[in-house]
Protein backbone atom coordinates (compact mmCIF):
# COMPACT_ATOMS: atom_id res chain seq x y z
CA UNK A 1 0.00 0.00 0.00
CA UNK A 2 1.21 3.59 -0.65
CA UNK A 3 2.56 5.78 1.58
CA UNK A 4 1.95 8.68 -0.52
CA UNK A 5 -0.12 11.91 -0.01
CA UNK A 6 -3.07 10.88 -2.78
CA UNK A 7 -6.82 12.18 -3.09
CA UNK A 8 -9.72 9.07 -2.22
CA UNK A 9 -12.31 10.91 -3.34
CA UNK A 10 -13.40 13.86 -5.45
CA UNK A 11 -12.78 17.17 -3.98
CA UNK A 12 -16.59 18.75 -4.16
CA UNK A 13 -16.42 21.48 -1.32
CA UNK A 14 -20.05 22.90 -2.07
CA UNK A 15 -21.53 19.35 -1.52
CA UNK A 16 -19.46 17.90 1.27
CA UNK A 17 -20.34 21.27 3.47
CA UNK A 18 -24.04 20.27 3.03
CA UNK A 19 -23.80 16.72 3.77
CA UNK A 20 -21.28 17.81 6.57
CA UNK A 21 -23.86 20.48 8.09
CA UNK A 22 -26.72 18.28 7.55
CA UNK A 23 -25.29 15.06 9.31
CA UNK A 24 -24.13 17.28 12.13
CA UNK A 25 -27.36 19.25 12.41
CA UNK A 26 -29.13 15.56 12.20
CA UNK A 27 -27.02 13.81 14.59
CA UNK A 28 -27.45 16.63 17.65
CA UNK A 29 -31.06 17.11 17.00
CA UNK A 30 -31.34 13.58 17.41
CA UNK A 31 -29.34 13.79 20.70
CA UNK A 32 -31.11 16.57 22.21
CA UNK A 33 -34.18 14.76 21.38
CA UNK A 34 -33.56 11.82 22.70
CA UNK A 35 -33.83 13.62 26.24
CA UNK A 36 -37.79 13.94 25.41
CA UNK A 37 -38.17 10.67 24.01
CA UNK A 38 -37.62 7.46 26.52
CA UNK A 39 -40.23 4.78 24.97
CA UNK A 40 -38.11 1.88 26.44
CA UNK A 41 -37.81 3.12 30.10
CA UNK A 42 -38.98 0.41 32.12
CA UNK A 43 -38.88 -2.09 29.38
CA UNK A 44 -37.70 -5.58 30.91
CA UNK A 45 -34.63 -6.97 28.90
CA UNK A 46 -33.26 -10.40 28.68
CA UNK A 47 -29.09 -8.72 28.90
CA UNK A 48 -28.06 -6.32 31.27
CA UNK A 49 -29.60 -3.02 30.03
CA UNK A 50 -26.56 -1.10 30.66
CA UNK A 51 -24.70 -3.05 27.98
CA UNK A 52 -24.24 -0.16 25.74
CA UNK A 53 -22.94 2.22 28.53
CA UNK A 54 -20.09 -0.49 28.83
CA UNK A 55 -19.42 -0.92 25.16
CA UNK A 56 -19.13 2.79 24.59
CA UNK A 57 -16.70 2.80 27.47
CA UNK A 58 -14.55 0.15 26.01
CA UNK A 59 -15.32 2.28 22.23
CA UNK A 60 -13.95 5.51 23.81
CA UNK A 61 -10.82 3.80 25.35
CA UNK A 62 -10.12 2.61 22.06
CA UNK A 63 -10.84 5.85 20.33
CA UNK A 64 -8.69 7.57 22.15
CA UNK A 65 -5.42 5.10 21.66
CA UNK A 66 -6.39 5.44 18.03
CA UNK A 67 -6.04 9.27 18.17
CA UNK A 68 -2.72 9.10 19.86
CA UNK A 69 -1.39 6.47 17.19
CA UNK A 70 -3.08 8.58 14.69
CA UNK A 71 -0.85 11.23 15.74
CA UNK A 72 2.39 9.57 16.06
CA UNK A 73 1.60 7.76 12.46
CA UNK A 74 1.19 11.41 10.94
CA UNK A 75 4.24 12.63 12.43
CA UNK A 76 6.66 9.63 11.30
CA UNK A 77 5.00 10.33 7.78
CA UNK A 78 3.09 7.05 7.59
CA UNK A 79 0.18 8.74 6.18
CA UNK A 80 -1.66 5.09 4.99
CA UNK A 81 -1.70 4.18 8.18
CA UNK A 82 -2.84 7.19 9.71
CA UNK A 83 -5.59 7.50 7.46
CA UNK A 84 -6.59 4.02 8.07
CA UNK A 85 -6.55 4.85 12.18
CA UNK A 86 -8.55 7.71 11.62
CA UNK A 87 -10.87 6.53 9.61
CA UNK A 88 -11.29 3.60 12.26
CA UNK A 89 -11.68 5.90 14.83
CA UNK A 90 -14.48 7.64 12.92
CA UNK A 91 -16.19 4.13 12.38
CA UNK A 92 -15.69 3.45 16.20
CA UNK A 93 -17.06 6.90 16.76
CA UNK A 94 -20.28 6.16 14.82
CA UNK A 95 -20.91 3.51 16.48
CA UNK A 96 -20.52 4.70 20.00
CA UNK A 97 -23.31 7.27 18.94
CA UNK A 98 -25.80 4.58 18.02
CA UNK A 99 -25.15 2.77 21.50
CA UNK A 100 -25.30 5.90 23.07
CA UNK A 101 -28.59 6.59 21.60
CA UNK A 102 -29.78 3.05 22.39
CA UNK A 103 -28.40 3.46 25.97
CA UNK A 104 -30.14 6.40 26.35
CA UNK A 105 -33.41 6.13 25.13
CA UNK A 106 -33.78 2.05 27.14
CA UNK A 107 -31.73 3.31 29.97
CA UNK A 108 -32.67 7.18 30.36
CA UNK A 109 -29.94 9.64 32.23
CA UNK A 110 -28.15 7.38 35.22
CA UNK A 111 -27.48 10.16 38.14
CA UNK A 112 -24.14 10.68 39.98
CA UNK A 113 -24.74 10.25 43.75
CA UNK A 114 -20.62 10.97 44.62
CA UNK A 115 -20.12 13.61 47.11
CA UNK A 116 -17.69 16.18 47.79
CA UNK A 117 -15.02 17.18 45.77
CA UNK A 118 -15.52 14.34 43.45
CA UNK A 119 -19.28 15.81 42.68
CA UNK A 120 -17.47 19.14 41.61
CA UNK A 121 -14.76 16.95 39.19
CA UNK A 122 -17.60 14.53 37.63
CA UNK A 123 -20.14 17.91 36.95
CA UNK A 124 -17.38 20.22 35.75
CA UNK A 125 -15.82 17.53 33.20
CA UNK A 126 -19.15 16.30 32.29
CA UNK A 127 -20.55 19.77 31.25
CA UNK A 128 -17.23 20.14 29.30
CA UNK A 129 -17.33 16.73 28.00
CA UNK A 130 -21.00 17.71 26.67
CA UNK A 131 -20.43 21.31 25.05
CA UNK A 132 -17.60 19.96 23.21
CA UNK A 133 -18.80 16.71 22.22
CA UNK A 134 -21.85 18.75 21.10
CA UNK A 135 -20.07 20.79 19.07
CA UNK A 136 -17.00 18.23 17.78
CA UNK A 137 -18.74 16.22 14.76
CA UNK A 138 -18.59 19.26 11.81
CA UNK A 139 -14.53 19.50 12.14
CA UNK A 140 -14.27 15.71 12.56
CA UNK A 141 -16.07 15.24 9.53
CA UNK A 142 -14.31 18.49 7.56
CA UNK A 143 -10.88 17.45 8.80
CA UNK A 144 -11.38 13.81 7.22
CA UNK A 145 -13.20 14.94 4.19
CA UNK A 146 -10.50 17.97 3.23
CA UNK A 147 -7.89 14.73 3.98
CA UNK A 148 -9.52 12.30 1.73
CA UNK A 149 -10.18 14.49 -1.31
CA UNK A 150 -6.40 15.85 -1.38
CA UNK A 151 -6.83 19.09 0.67
CA UNK A 152 -4.00 18.02 3.02
CA UNK A 153 -2.74 21.96 3.92
CA UNK A 154 -6.62 22.45 4.77
CA UNK A 155 -6.35 19.41 6.64
CA UNK A 156 -3.60 19.97 8.48
CA UNK A 157 -4.91 23.36 9.97
CA UNK A 158 -8.33 21.77 10.91
CA UNK A 159 -6.72 18.83 12.43
CA UNK A 160 -4.45 21.45 14.70
CA UNK A 161 -7.92 22.10 16.53
CA UNK A 162 -9.98 19.06 15.83
CA UNK A 163 -7.02 16.32 17.25
CA UNK A 164 -7.28 17.69 20.64
CA UNK A 165 -10.98 18.75 21.26
CA UNK A 166 -11.70 15.40 19.44
CA UNK A 167 -9.09 13.48 22.39
CA UNK A 168 -10.70 15.65 25.28
CA UNK A 169 -14.02 14.57 24.38
CA UNK A 170 -12.68 10.56 24.17
CA UNK A 171 -10.93 10.30 26.80
CA UNK A 172 -13.44 12.89 29.12
CA UNK A 173 -15.95 10.58 27.83
CA UNK A 174 -13.92 7.95 29.41
CA UNK A 175 -13.22 9.18 32.77
CA UNK A 176 -17.17 9.95 33.00
CA UNK A 177 -17.81 6.42 32.53
CA UNK A 178 -15.73 5.37 35.29
CA UNK A 179 -16.99 8.13 37.38
CA UNK A 180 -21.12 6.83 36.70
CA UNK A 181 -20.47 3.20 35.95
CA UNK A 182 -20.44 2.02 39.58
CA UNK A 183 -24.26 3.36 39.76
CA UNK A 184 -25.18 1.87 36.30
CA UNK A 185 -27.84 -1.33 38.29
Amino acid sequence: MSNSLQPVIKQNDKLAKGLIYAVSAVVLLLVVAMGKFKPLIGVEFPFDRFIFARINGVINTIVSVLLVVGLMQVKNKNFSGHKNTMLTAIILSSLFLVFYIIHHISNGDTAYDGNGSTKYIYYTLLISHIALASVILPFILFSAYQSLSGQFEKHKKISKITWPLWLYVSVSGVIVFLFINPYYS
